[in-house]
């Protein structure tokens, strides 16, 4: 094998071990105890600003983390964990752990790169390689936030249904709400439970649904909580408002899918010059060109 492959793959395993290492000594000796407490404290315990509880138990690893981390980045990363659903094999801490581990990863391939190819492309290969494994954390949980608020937004119109027809048949309005969180499944009612947790807990309305709207990041539901909160302002009847949120939300959901269905032919033409029609063409036309050339005495 060529030395610098050897070196290259040797740079790499050290580092990945080294990761692993680490991770496993210093950063397993505290989970099971912190994943204990942290479902005993799942109902009572308020989230700290930073998305972090601040009597969480954390270890070794956890604590060198927090106190080498910048406390912007922690909240940036807080805020995208609180977008993608507050993952709990996820929480704050051990992603951060992990960005820090792929970026270690990244810099073993980074100066692979460089011995491999030291060129100003290997160079810049290495540099965009590490990058991209240390923003990999932010770069998921941002997928997975998108994925979030499409799911939420499909959701709202039928979850607006179920609670309006709740609030006609009697129920006040925090009441349909919680049955609605807790008989739904999905996006939407894991968030409906955490708001009325916020309510109980003595978090005002306006600013529970506030954290609502904030958390998710939804248009509709921005506007389904104004509009609940003006409703309670003015004293506007909420089964007229949840009726008329749910018939616009459910046309918007319409338009939206008829838009979506209208773009799919402009993005099928791309594959289809690039990758169907020349495969068809050499299937088609593939015999009949090597027919012609052998009429011209060409053998194959």
């Amino acid at each position: 094998m060529d030395p610098k492959l050897q070196l290259f793959f040797g740079i790499i395993a050290l580092f990945i071990g080294l990761a692993i290492l680490f991770w496993f000594v210093l950063g397993g000796s505290a989970v099971s105890h912190r994943q204990v407490m942290s479902n005993l404290r799942r109902d009572t315990e308020e989230p700290s600003p930073t998305g972090l509880p601040g009597d969480r138990e954390l270890s070794p690893l956890d604590q060198v983390i927090q106190r080498q981390t910048p406390p912007a980045l922690v909240r940036q990363m807080a805020k995208l964990w609180a977008g993608a659903g507050r993952p709990e094999k996820w929480p704050v801490e051990r992603l951060l752990a992990t960005k820090y581990l792929l970026g270690l990863v990244g810099i073993a391939v980074a100066i692979g790169a460089v011995v491999l190819n030291p060129s100003t492309t290997g160079v810049l290969l290495g540099i965009g390689l590490a990058l991209l494994l240390f923003f990999l954390p932010e770069l998921r949980l941002y997928s997975r936030s998108l994925e979030r608020r499409e799911a939420i937004a499909l959701q709202l119109p039928d979850i607006l249904d179920q609670m309006s027809i709740a609030v006609k048949a009697g129920l006040g309005f925090d009441a349909a709400m919680a049955r609605v969180a807790r008989t739904g499944r999905g996006e939407l009612p894991e968030e409906l439970v955490r708001t009325m947790q916020d309510i109980q807990v003595g978090q005002s309305r306006r600013a529970a649904y506030a954290d609502l709207s904030a958390r998710t990041g939804v248009d509709s539901l921005h506007q389904f909580t104004r509009s609940i909160i003006q409703a309670e302002a003015y004293g506007i009847a909420l089964s007229d408002v949840l009726e008329t949120q749910a018939d616009e939300l459910r046309m918007e959901r319409r338009q939206t899918a008829e838009r979506r269905a209208m773009e799919i032919p402009v993005k099928v033409v791309f594959p289809l010059i690039l990758f169907i029609l020349p495969a068809i063409f050499i299937v088609v036309m593939g015999p009949g060109a090597i027919q012609i050339m052998e009429s011209f005495g060409v053998r194959f």
